[in-house]
């Protein structure tokens, strides 16, 4: 994680305790950037973020903003009580193959049609992820996709000891 001050002055703290449920979408306007093997496969202005008790934010990326033509379709889906059915995208780059790199909601419920064909990317299965030039931290565990910056605290459901949260 950067040291350096926010460019824009000091972010607040958030805990992870203080995110509703059921999880709230909201706009977020900071730069997130996915990259893997040096290719650039996600820059937005425009990302949503959910926030759900106990777990880190998950940024949305709209899909215009997405190297798109880089991700497969996975087979299967999971269902999350709140937001629908979930699709997975395997990254396949420079033969390189990355299973589940990402998900969407291509048809999520009514509440959540903000980020619907966006993709979110699990930080720990590329090599970089950034908020406004912090490089974001993994989310334990392997389902969940969570993003820890500076202002977030936990403790974070996902790791051991914490499935029954």
């Amino acid at each position: 994680m950067s040291d350096a001050p926010h460019p824009h002055g000091p972010v607040p703290k958030e805990s992870v305790w203080d995110y509703p449920r059921p999880p709230r979408v909201e706009p977020d306007a900071r730069r997130v950037v996915v990259r893997h093997r040096g290719v650039t496969l996600a820059d937005s202005r425009a990302c949503r973020r959910v926030l759900e008790t106990s777990h880190p934010p998950v940024f949305y990326v709209p899909r215009e903003d997405v190297r798109s033509d880089l991700l497969s379709r996975s087979p299967g889906a999971t269902v999350c009580e709140w937001k629908g059915a979930a699709s997975y995208w395997t990254l396949v780059l420079e033969g390189h193959t990355v299973r589940n790199a990402a998900w969407s909601y291509e048809d999520p419920a009514p509440e959540y049609r903000s980020i619907a064909h966006h993709f979110a990317f699990y930080p720990g299965r590329v090599d970089l992820c950034l908020v406004d030039g912090e490089r974001v931290r993994a989310q334990a565990g392997d389902f969940y996709g969570g993003w820890i910056t500076g202002e977030i605290l936990g403790p974070f459901k996902g790791g051991p000891g914490s499935t029954g949260w």
